[in-house]
Parts: C-alpha cells; structure tokens; sequence
C-alpha cells in the first residue's frame, strides 16, 4: 500500500467539507427533533447532508457543487418515494435496488458530476426501501430530506471551496504560451511541454473537464488536444536551428502567433474571434512555396534540415487551424464556418440528443468498464439488500452503505479497504458500546455530544484511511440513534454484523465480477487501440509515394496476428466493427491526388488544403478512433485506482501516439506532394521499411501490453545522404516522429528500477509517470 500524502490545499477542502456537512446535518436534525418532535422528519434532515456532502464525491467550487445539489433535490425525492413504496415487499426491494444501482451508476457517462451524486441519490433509495413500511410518513421523509439539502446547499455557498480555473482558461493560458513559443527562442522548448501537460484531464480538477456529451465539451476536449500536439511540435521546432533565412515559415509562424493570441482573448471573452481563412490563406501560400521548391532543379533545393523545418512548421499550422476551428465550437456550440475536415468534426452538426444517444450506446459494452461498474454495483447492492431482508438483519441499511462505500473496482483494493474497515468498525463498535453502556438513557449528553463527534469524525476520518472513518462513523451514528429510540450496547453488535456482512458481499462481487477492474481492461484497450492504428501506416506511406488519396489501415496486405485472426481493422471492413461513440473516420482527399488509372505527371499538382478538391475514397480511420474511444475510458477509470505494481506504464504515451497515426492518415495526403520525377528507389525503399518496422515494433509492444514474449526488432534512422524531396521529407518527419514515441513507450515498459512514487489521498501520484 502507497504512502498517504495529503496536501495542505486536500486538507483545508476536507476541513470546509466537514464543518459544511456537520453544520448542515446539526441544524436540521436538532430543531425537528426537539424543537418539532418529528423523529422520522429530523433523520431524513441530518442523513441528507452526509449521502449528498460526505459520502458523494461531488466535484468543483461551492457555487458548482450548489447546482449540482439543486438538480439533484427532484430525483431524490423520486427515489425516496420509490423505495418507500417498494419496502412493502422485500423482492420488490430488491428488484427495484437493482434496476436503481445499475441506472445511477450507469449515470457515470454523463461525466463527473453525475458520477459524484451518483452514490448520494442510490443512499436515498436505500434508506426508505427497508422497513418498517411505513408509507404514512412519506410526507415526513420528504421533508426531513428536502431540508437537509438545502440547507447544504446553502453552506455551500456561504463556506465554499475555492475555484479552479475553467478549462477554457487553462486552454486560452496554453494558446499564450504557444504564441510565445513561434518566436525563435521565445520559450524554451521543456517549458513548452510542460504548459501542453498542464491540459491532460488527469492534471485537471473533475468539475473542470469538458467531459460532456454536447458540442462545447467536445471541441474544448478536442482544443485541449490540438493545443497540446502543437506546443510539442513547437519544442520539437525550437531544439532545431533554422538554417539560413527563412521567410516563408516566419511567415507562416507568425500567422500562428497571431492565431493563438486572438484564439486565446476569444476563449475568455468571447468576442473577436479570429478572421476567418486567414490562416488558411498564409497555409495556401506556403504550400505554394513548397511545390514551386519542389519543381525546382535537384540542385536547387533548400538542404535537407531547411525541407524538414518546412515540414515541421506545416503540420504545426495544420494543429493550430485545429485549434481554430475547436474553439469556433467550443465558445459558439456550433461552427460558424465549415468545420473541415467534416469526418474530424462529426459532432459539429449533431443535435445534443444524439450526442448523448452515442455516448449511452458507445459504452453498452461488457467491454466498458463504466458499464462494468455499472453491473457490479447493481449486483452489489441487490444481493446485500437480499441478504439483510431474508435473515432481518437489524439496521439492514449499514449492509449496503458497506457495500457502497467499500466497494472497488478491484478486488484487491476491495480487500484492502474491507479489513481496514472490519478492524475500524470493531474498535468503533466497542468505544461506542462502552459509551451507550456507561450513559444509559441519557439523551441530552448524546445531543450534547453528537456535533462534535460528527465534526471530528467528518475531519479525521478522509485524512487517516478507512479504518478511523469507519470507527468514528460508528460513534456518530450511535450518538445519533441514541437520541431517536431507546438503544443499548447491542447497536454496536448490529452495526458491526451488518458491516461485516456487507464487506463480504462487495468482496464476492469483487471477485467475481471483473475483478482486475480497469487493469486488464487498460492492457486490452492499449494493444488493440496500437495495433489497429498501425495499420494506417503502410497505407499512408503507399499514398504519398504512389500519389493516391486512399489510405485504407493495411492497404498493402491484410496484416495476421499470432493464431491466424486478422487484424482489428480488418475485422472492421468485414462489418463486426460496432459503431463507435466517438467521432467518424475520415478527412478531405490528398491534395492533387487523381483516380486510379490516370496518367501520372512528373510536374507537381498545384497547392491543395483542407477542404478543397479531390474526390478520393476517405481513409479508413473509423476502426482506429472507435478502439481510441475505449482506450480512453479504460485509461480514466484506470486512473482512478490505487496504483499497481506497473505504474511506469506511459499510458499517456501510447493514446499520443495513436493520435499521432490518426492524425497523420488526415494530414499527410492532403499536404504530402507527389513524388517528383526525380524521385529515387532508395527513398521509397527507406520510407516502405520504415513504416513495416514501426507496425512491427508496434505488434511488439502491444505482445508485451497482453502478457506475450516478442522478439526484439531492429530500428533504423533516416538517411541524410540521399537527395530530400518534399514528399520524402514529410513522410520522414511523420515516421521518425512515430519511431521516438514508441521508444519512449517501449522503455516504459520495462521493470521499475525503484518503487513507484507515493500517492495522496485521491490516488493522484506525486509525480505522475506520464
């Protein structure tokens, strides 16, 4: 088990959070019961707070976690009433558990906020569904549980936590940057990297990722992309010194400058958003300069260094007219101009709806760990509230706030949390037994004591671990329910029964419901998501040597994995490929490109760019982006567990580098010149093994990502001794590019040296790997 490491800002949050929850649970719980003599009412009034402030992880600022309670109010009255009329029968309790566990865990594709009240929501079904049935005080539960929201609802707003910046600032900061960075050296290039990192979701607060289904959270998503692959081409362009002059690409350069400064004051405020086409018509201009280079005498042409930085600053214009037409949609909700290419922008003209109706079917998958989650938690709380209804268990409601609240989504982190809360809840069990032993019937000290008991248990309990919650949630909640009804030491043994009880059910589920949680499913989703990018390679590379548009994932020759199976996109083409929740494959034709048969020219074909011309066939990138999608998904809710032994695993890394593929399937037919009539065999040699070997290297890495032993394969650098052509030297940077990710990758693959770093509390790492 990590080290613990709590952060001075997690403390104070944790600090607000409990006088917020205690406060809120006093004030509501102590009038109505005392004051109104309503003991149903003033129990709903005090458990609200604690579902819906402590036991969901609800995320963002005070104003933020507000609305999300305010939301919430209607469908927690809906689910109290709905297990207060289900509690007549225990079956009935039951099946209705398990409709409700699934649905709200489900809810977790909706993003953060509905995975955080999420747990809170399930509570409030819980509560009501056990007996006694007692429907006429549904008015009471109701009550009881609409004050208790409100009232932290408003603490939320009086005592809040601090904001963190909205992802479009974090955006628009790292567009400044970027801006910076077009001027020779402006920023250094690590400082670069370092501003593009800053917008991975991992390093972002839950409340402040566009993880939503509509149009604005996806271009932000998108954006946030875009602007980090150009702050690394732009550290890539820093550490090579320009040779000689270069007016074309300072051109070309400060058009970007001035793109990201406007795109960055347009994110902000919302207003002058950059001029459409202009970048465009810099782009159209240096591609013009391109092929006139290329048209030229081979003595004539730049040195191979000045057509690599050519290169270079032409797919980086290309990620910032990315970065353009993404934040059109992210501040507007639509593009305003035509979002080209229309395959990379799929959303843009869809209606929210359906957004949303792709996401839900996108993830209703066994091979979704949302939808895995989903089922375990289901199954959990079903058999616990089974269980506590046949044996009558005594408070039967602690079996499934065990279940909910101890359950991992690996059985061994189950295992971890479910001893530490046993030996928690015993030595909880005991103090509290000796207390209500020792003060008997005595109500007053037991009100006397309870706000303190719940301020102290809500502050120490998230900072110390699961046993001190576990032991101090047990003294609050026998100082609460000794002020309800006459209780004895015998409260302790129930609890202690109904816990153990529900950490055995969460353990069985554990257990046989996927128990390797995200882990095997990250494995999984990786090598898929590598190996049928990799198979865009060959076909981009035949493209820009042979001059034609279509780029099919294997063109060449259908690729055979170990046991005679075809590749993933393969099995795509053959129509077992499922309609992926993300976006559609596909880009604009390669510039200049012509149909099969036709005569080919020796001069170069005039300039083309996104969106112009060309009627060739689209490359077939949906396999890749649908393997994409899962990956993701497999990687968040990976990030969310306690870390295993292989946390050097650049997972990061690896999503990159499938980007990469993907994006240079779009990119490089549609600027990648034609071979000039001078073109030599050995260039196009060098080009087809490289690319072999980047899919043979891929092949190795995802043998290791799925627990095979593959056999080492033997790079190869480009050669600087040949005559560079435009054509060549694209393909070049694109592959070379290619070839270090997958090395950085490969060594992060490799047995840790040292024991991985400590985590804090949240199971962020102190120095995350990648």
């Amino acid at each position: 088990m990590a080290d613990v490491i709590p952060t001075g800002q997690e403390r104070a949050t944790i600090v607000r959070r409990a006088v917020r929850v205690a406060v809120a649970a006093g004030a509501g719980f102590y009038p109505l019961l005392y004051g109104a003599g309503l003991p149903v009412m003033a129990l709903y009034a005090l458990f609200a707070p604690i579902a819906v402030g402590l036991l969901s992880p609800v995320p963002g600022s005070g104003r933020q976690r507000a609305s999300v309670m305010v939301r919430a109010l209607p469908p927690a009255l809906a689910l109290a009433t709905l297990g207060t009329l289900l509690a007549v029968d225990t079956w009935a309790a039951v099946g209705g558990m398990l409709v409700v566990g699934f649905l709200l865990a489900f809810a977790a594709v909706g993003g953060p906020c509905p995975a955080g009240v999420g747990p809170g929501l399930q509570l409030f079904y819980i509560l009501a569904c056990f007996p006694p049935y007692a429907p006429d005080t549904l008015a009471q539960r109701l009550s009881g549980l609409t004050i208790g929201i409100l009232l932290l609802t408003a603490l939320e707003l009086l005592l809040p936590d601090p904001p963190a910046a909205p992802y479009r600032e974090r955006v628009a900061r790292a567009l400044d940057e970027a801006a910076r960075g077009t001027a020779p050296g402006g920023v250094p290039p690590e400082r670069l990297r370092a501003a593009g990192a800053l917008l991975r979701l991992s390093a972002v607060p839950p409340a402040e990722r566009p993880a939503g289904a509509g149009r604005r959270d996806r271009a932000l998503e998108q954006s946030g992309r875009a602007v980090r692959r150009l702050l690394d081409q732009l550290a890539t362009l820093a550490e090579t010194s320009p040779t000689g002059t270069d007016p074309a690409s300072a051109a070309l350069l400060d058009r970007v400058s001035r793109l990201c400064t406007t795109s960055a004051r347009f994110l902000r405020t919302g207003e002058d958003p950059p001029v459409p086409g202009a970048l465009e018509a810099a782009m159209r201009e240096f591609q013009a300069e391109r092929v006139r280079q290329a048209s030229a005498a081979p003595g004539e042409r730049p040195p191979a260094e000045a057509e690599r930085r050519h290169s270079r600053v032409l797919a980086l214009a290309e990620s910032a007219r990315m970065v353009e037409i993404t934040t059109d949609i992210g501040v507007h909700g639509r593009p305003t101009e035509p979002a080209l290419p229309r395959r990379l922008f799929w959303y843009a003209d869809l209606s929210t709806p359906r957004l949303w109706a792709r996401r839900v079917i996108g993830n209703a998958t066994f091979r979704s760990v949302l939808f895995q989650n989903a089922v375990r938690t289901a199954l959990g709380l079903a058999a616990a509230r089974a269980v506590a209804g046949s044996l009558d268990l005594s408070h039967g409601f602690w079996v499934l706030l065990a279940v909910l609240t101890l359950g991992r989504t690996t059985a061994g982190a189950t295992w971890q949390a479910v001893r530490r809360a046993v030996a928690g809840n015993a030595a909880g069990a005991l103090v509290a037994g000796a207390l209500l032993v020792g003060l008997g019937p005595h109500t007053d000290v037991y009100a006397a004591l309870l706000a303190p008991v719940m301020l102290i248990a809500f502050s120490l309990g998230p900072l110390l671990g699961v046993a001190c919650a576990q032991a101090l949630f047990t003294l609050v909640v026998a100082t609460a329910f000794a002020q309800i009804e006459p209780v004895t030491w015998r409260l302790s043994e129930a609890r202690m029964i109904d816990v153990v009880t529900g950490s055995v059910i969460g353990l069985l589920c554990g257990l046989l419901a996927w128990p390797a949680g995200a882990r095997s499913e990250v494995h999984r989703a990786m090598a898929d998501l590598l190996r049928t990018c990799a198979d865009l390679v060959p076909g981009t590379t035949e493209a820009l040597l042979k001059g034609a548009g279509a780029v099919r994932g294997g063109q060449a020759a259908p690729r055979t994995r170990p046991g005679g199976s075809r590749s993933p996109s393969e099995d795509a083409r053959s129509g077992s490929h499922r309609t992926p929740e993300g976006p559609g494959g596909g880009a604009r034709a390669a510039p200049g490109a012509r149909p099969e048969g036709s005569h080919t020219s020796p001069h170069p074909p005039p300039p083309v760019l996104p969106g112009e011309g060309g009627s060739q066939v689209a490359p077939q990138t949906l396999p890749g982006v649908h393997k994409l999608r899962l990956a993701e998904a497999a990687y968040a809710q990976y990030r969310t567990e306690t870390p295993a032994e292989d946390t050097r695993a650049d997972w990061h890394a690896m999503l990159i580098a499938a980007n990469h593929m993907l994006l240079g399937a779009h990119y490089l037919p549609r600027f990648g010149l034609r071979p000039p009539a001078d073109a030599t065999d050995a260039s196009a040699a060098w080009a087809r093994t490289t690319a072999r070997e980047a899919v043979a290297e891929v092949d190795r890495i995802a043998a290791l990502l799925t627990g095979a032993a593959p056999e080492p394969v033997r790079r190869r650098t480009a050669a600087d001794d040949r005559p560079p052509t435009p054509l060549s030297v694209d393909l070049e940077v694109w592959l070379v590019s290619l070839d270090q990710q997958l090395t950085r990758i490969d060594a992060s693959l490799a047995p840790p040296s040292r024991p991985p770093p400590p985590v804090t509390p949240s199971g962020r790492r102190t120095a995350p790997p990648g």
